[in-house]
């Protein structure tokens, strides 16, 4: 990658499919079923030392379906937290939408979860953000806050590249953070 990444920078992360390993077409609703990816704790610790601000952006309509609580939700990220810095990674905040509406502007694609995390952390420069995740609708959010795009090929190894919304794309969380060094 030829992004000079420092402490500037912001990093936009989905989590299933980039962090943890998704359950198709269904919902991770406890944190018995997370499954952290191989490599992932690790890849968390070199991107804490390269990022400013690290911060999750996911759509949890699982939540909006009744399906879980907030209160499970919670469980499964303060847990997930708890082992990312455990092994000296960061999170500062994460960001969910559990609404079932599209057209939502906190549901991702829509640009609505950068927008809160630009007003809790004002120093976040759209202009040195990248966002990753596994989705196309990932990388379209991406685009509507003006972010560089890298892509997953964990869960839709499918996705075409080279790609309009698709800036960079690597196998998995841990081959994009050793791209950085």
């Amino acid at each position: 990658m030829s992004l000079n990444i420092d402490k500037t920078w912001t990093l936009f992360i989905d989590r299933d499919g980039v962090i943890n390993h998704e359950k198709k077409e269904d919902y991770i609703l406890h944190w018995d079923e997370f499954m952290f990816y191989d490599g992932v704790k690790e890849a968390m610790k070199i991107l804490n030392e390269k990022f400013g601000v690290i911060v999750m952006v996911t759509n949890q309509r699982g939540v909006g379906k009744g399906l879980m609580s907030k209160d499970e939700l919670h469980n499964i990220h303060k847990n997930m937290v708890d082992e990312i810095i455990k092994e000296g990674g960061r999170v500062n905040k994460i960001y969910y939408c559990t609404d079932l509406d599209n057209t939502s502007i906190n549901r991702k694609p829509n640009a609505g979860m950068a927008l809160q995390a630009k007003q809790d952390f004002p120093e976040i420069d759209f202009g040195k953000s990248i966002m990753v995740g596994n989705k196309p609708s990932d990388m379209q959010f991406g685009r509507n806050a003006g972010v560089q795009t890298v892509f997953l090929a964990t869960t839709n190894p499918e996705v075409s590249f080279p790609n309009a919304l698709i800036d960079y794309r690597f196998n998995d969380l841990l081959e994009f953070a050793k791209a950085l060094k």
